[in-house]
């Protein structure tokens, strides 16, 4: 059964250190939480504010172990007023779980953009 999983964190700063670090623990809530492992994971897309710019937020998912993962990162559409300095997830997964089960992930700042499902 294939699931989506959402998932989004907000960085300190434009920094390739920060986008590194808040992604690696977003990737690791999200693996932890919902029990999977790389084999699990279909592809991920990322997304990131126009603001940050110093590192592709996928490089911190490889250097977690997704070596054969497709992923792809993506910039977010410039709205105005939106929160600055987030990267979000869509994972793409392989499991035998209800989406009632699946946990979605905010971390940070970004709880404040999904109340209703952030854990």
């Amino acid at each position: 059964m294939i699931r989506a999983i959402r998932g989004a964190t907000q960085v300190g700063a434009n920094s390739r250190d920060e986008i590194l670090s808040g992604v690696t623990e977003l990737v690791t809530e999200v693996m932890g939480r919902n029990r999977l492992t790389t084999d699990d994971v279909i592809s991920v897309i990322f997304t990131a504010t126009p603001d940050l710019t110093a590192e592709f937020p996928a490089l911190a998912a490889r250097k977690l172990g997704f070596h054969d993962v497709p992923l792809i990162c993506a910039s977010e559409i410039d709205v105005p007023g939106a929160l600055p300095r987030v990267v979000r997830l869509m994972a793409h997964v392989d499991v035998e779980r209800s989406r009632q089960d699946i946990q979605h992930v905010y971390l940070r700042g970004a709880v404040a953009l999904r109340v209703d499902i952030a854990q």
